[in-house]
C-alpha cells in the first residue's frame, strides 16, 4: 500500500484519515485519536500529509515534518468545494487530500511555536482590550441612567468617573457606587494587563533583527511588525507585495461580468486583527506622511483632494502591508527614498 498523500480531518478527541495513492485513488481510510497519528505517520514512507489550517496542524505539522514527510496547510474556505455529497469526516479527510493535489492550491506556511506563542499574545491582548470597551460601555450606561452624561473618548470617561467617585455626595451609601468602584477596579486592571502586554511587545520588536526592519516603515509600530512577524514570517509565502495586500483584505472587491469589471469596496477579507492594525498605523502616519516633501506625500495629497478622507487611510494602509513585505523580503530596512515605496 504505497500512500502518495496522506490528508487528515483533525478533531479534538478522534481525527479522519484517507490515503491517496499516486493515481489519486483512496486506499486507506481510518479513525484515529489525536495522540496516535505521529506514531501511525512515522510507519510510513515520507509523504504528503495535508491538513486544514486549524487550532493544533502547525504543532502537529512540525512534529511530522521531523519525519521526513512534506506538510501542507489549507484554509478550510479552499477545501470545502472538494467535500463529495454527504459531509463526514472521512469525507472530509478525503476533501483535504484531494485539494492538496491541486496546482493552484494555496497553501498556508507552517508556523515556528515562536510565531504561535506571539500570536497568543496578541490575542490575549485584544480579548482584553474587548474586555476594557465592554467595561466602560456598561459603565457609561449605568452613570446615564442617574442622569449623568459622559463625553466620548475613554480618557475623559475616566476623569469624570474618577470626579464622581471623590465626591461623597455622589450616590452616598449606595449600592450602585460600590459598584462603579468595582468597575473602576476592575479596569485599572485591564489597562495594567495591556500595558505589560504593550511593554513586552516593545521589548519583542527591538530584540529581533525582523522587526527591527520593520519598526523602520512609517505607520508600523511594535503591535504591526510582532504581529506581522508572527502572522507571515519572512514573507515567501506571497510572490509579490500586492498578494500581501490582498490576503489582507485591503485592496477592492471585484465584480466582473461580461467583460466589464467593476470594484467595490475592500474585500475584507483575511486577518482582520492584521487589517485593523495596519489602518490604526495608517491613519496615525497620514498627516506627518501627506506633509512630507517625497513622492509618497505628493501621492497622498493627490488622493485627499479627490478621494475620501477614510479611504486614503485605507490605501494608505495597503501601501503599508506592500512596503512590509519588500522590507521582509530584501531583508532591508525602509528608506523614504527608495521607489519600492511608491
Amino acid at each position: 500500500m504505497a500512500i502518495m498523500i496522506l490528508g487528515i480531518d483533525l478533531g479534538k478527541n478522534s481525527c479522519s484519515i484517507a490515503g491517496l495513492d499516486g493515481s489519486g485513488n483512496v486506499v486507506l481510510r481510518r479513525r484515529i485519536q489525536p495522540k496516535s497519528i505521529v506514531s501511525f505517520a512515522s510507519k510510513l514512507a515520507p509523504c504528503m500529509v495535508a491538513m486544514e489550517a486549524c487550532c493544533g496542524a502547525h504543532h502537529l505539522g512540525r512534529l511530522l515534518a521531523v519525519q521526513g514527510h512534506e506538510i501542507r496547510l489549507m484554509s478550510p474556505e479552499y477545501v470545502r468545494p472538494y467535500v463529495k455529497a454527504q459531509k463526514n469526516d472521512d469525507r472530509d479527510a478525503e476533501a483535504v487530500a484531494e485539494a492538496a493535489t491541486r496546482p493552484t492550491m494555496r497553501f498556508v506556511e507552517l508556523k515556528s511555536q515562536e510565531q504561535l506563542d506571539v500570536q497568543s499574545l496578541h490575542r490575549v491582548r485584544s480579548r482584553l482590550v474587548g474586555a476594557r470597551t465592554t467595561l466602560t460601555n456598561q459603565l457609561r450606561a449605568i452613570l446615564l441612567e442617574r442622569g449623568v452624561a459622559t463625553a466620548q473618548g475613554r480618557s475623559k470617561l475616566e476623569r469624570a468617573v474618577d470626579t464622581l467617585l471623590a465626591d461623597p455626595a455622589f450616590l452616598p451609601d449606595s449600592r450602585i457606587r460600590q459598584l462603579v468602584c468595582e468597575m473602576r477596579d476592575e479596569w485599572r486592571e485591564l489597562d495594567q494587563r495591556i500595558t505589560a502586554l504593550d511593554q513586552e511587545f516593545a521589548e519583542l520588536a527591538r530584540s529581533h533583527e525582523t522587526t527591527r526592519r520593520l519598526l523602520s516603515v512609517p505607520g508600523i509600530g511594535a503591535l504591526n511588525a510582532t504581529a506581522l512577524v508572527a502572522a507571515i514570517g519572512d514573507g515567501t509565502t506571497f510572490a509579490k507585495a500586492r498578494d500581501l495586500s490582498a490576503w489582507l483584505g485591503l485592496v477592492p472587491r471585484q465584480h466582473t461580468t461580461g467583460g466589464k469589471p467593476k470594484l467595490l469596496g475592500i474585500s475584507k477579507r483575511g486577518n482582520k486583527y492584521l487589517r485593523t492594525l495596519l489602518i490604526h498605523g495608517a491613519r496615525a502616519a497620514l498627516p506627518s506622511l501627506a506633509r512630507g516633501a517625497t513622492r509618497p506625500g505628493e501621492w497622498l495629497r493627490s488622493l485627499l483632494a479627490r478621494r475620501h478622507y477614510n479611504t486614503v487611510v485605507v490605501a494608505l494602509a495597503s501601501k503599508l502591508a506592500r512596503i512590509a513585505w519588500a522590507t521582509l523580503h530584501r531583508g532591508t530596512a525602509f528608506e523614504a527614498g527608495q521607489s519600492a515605496a511608491v
